[in-house]
């Protein structure tokens, strides 16, 4: 079904439900996090490689800064949550 030519609000009910359904079928905590390892692992080199370009920190110091980058990246989504949020209160 193209999507395209709806409306934001029935695209992410479409979305909603493609979600529930696909997780509906993964049952254990194990097969939860083997079928987000790969994006996880993605997720994380790329904010290594924003966090130390030419790879010379030390382990530590790029765990910290891997660490403030993922804070980082959870702060902006709830920021941009809640500017939804208040967007739709607002009409």
């Amino acid at each position: 079904m193209p999507t395209t030519n709806l409306p934001a609000s029935q695209r992410s009910l479409i979305a909603s439900v493609a979600a529930n359904t696909r997780w509906s079928r993964v049952n254990s905590p194990e097969a939860r996090r083997a079928a987000t390892a790969a994006a996880s692992a993605a997720r994380r080199s790329k904010w290594e490689k924003q966090a130390d370009p030419d790879g010379v920190l030390p382990p530590e110091e790029l765990e910290a800064a891997v660490s403030r980058l993922k804070s980082a990246h959870f702060s902006r989504m709830a920021l941009r949550s809640a500017q939804a949020r208040a967007g739709r209160k607002a009409s």
